[in-house]
């Protein structure tokens, strides 16, 4: 799924070793091919997720490093790929970093550090991998956004921005690969039960429950069924959209 008939479909899942990304690695995993689990430096994580992607059905997994905020390191993560022979028809970057405080509180390295992390990394890995895909005339490249991307949250004016210009991002790439049959979109969760949650109090969690409708927060493994379903071939008419993932809060 998410690559030309006859071909072998290899599957890029960037901050794959925990979290939103893990869960998205081990679900495409099931899908059988080549799953590909990015970490930026948790190399025994990644390497558990790799096992876990094999055992559910990968018919080989294996963790690749680099730093996304560099350009140079995801090129030379491309040149590794293209030494194993393998090249993505499935990228699905979900690299990022939580980052809170008010806008008079976030200096400027700050700021440009999140925009390095969640969206000139989205340049880099379109760039680099994009064009096979438009050769191969198959692909599907999925960005794992945020809610806060939609309608912005006090707190986190740099992150709202970040996963903003992530969003646009996504609708106007999909326009210029549209026509060789490469689909762009993203997923926007809301409150997720990951470790990005874990700093918050138990009177935090409790008030943060009470605004979603659903009244629960989502599990990474519900993210990761909708980024399944946006790489499925099922899904080839779907492009240019920003998916909210929210329970009902604040739509």
């Amino acid at each position: 799924m998410g690559a030309s008939p006859g071909h072998r479909r290899v599957a890029l899942v960037t901050g794959a070793s925990r979290g939103i990304g893990a869960a998205v690695a081990r679900r495409l995993a099931a899908e059988g091919g080549t799953v590909v689990v990015h970490c930026g430096s948790s190399t025994s994580e990644a390497e558990r997720v790799a096992e876990a992607c094999r055992e559910a059905g990968a018919e080989a997994a294996f963790v690749v490093r680099a730093d996304v905020r560099s350009g140079e390191e995801l090129k030379k993560l491309k040149a590794d790929l293209e030494r194993r022979g393998l090249m993505p028809s499935v990228l699905v970057h979900s690299a990022g970093t939580a980052y809170y405080g008010m806008l008079d509180e976030t200096d400027e390295d700050e700021w440009d550090d999140l925009f390095r992390v969640h969206l000139k990394s989205a340049y880099w890995l379109a760039r680099l991998f994009g064009p096979a895909m438009r050769w191969d005339r198959s692909g599907r490249i999925v960005h794992i956004s945020s809610l806060w991307g939609l309608v912005g949250a006090a707190g986190e004016v740099a992150y709202s921005a970040a996963k903003g210009g992530l969003n646009s991002f996504t609708k106007a790439l999909a326009r210029e690969m549209a026509s060789a049959g490469v689909t762009v979109n993203a997923v926007a969760p809301g409150a997720v039960d990951t470790d990005m949650l874990s700093g918050f109090t138990k009177e935090e969690r409790e008030a943060l429950l009470a605004e979603i409708p659903l009244g629960r927060f989502a599990s990474p493994e519900e993210v990761a069924e909708l980024v399944a379903f946006l790489a499925s071939e099922r899904a080839g008419y779907i492009t240019g959209q920003v998916i909210g993932l929210t329970g009902g809060w604040r739509i």
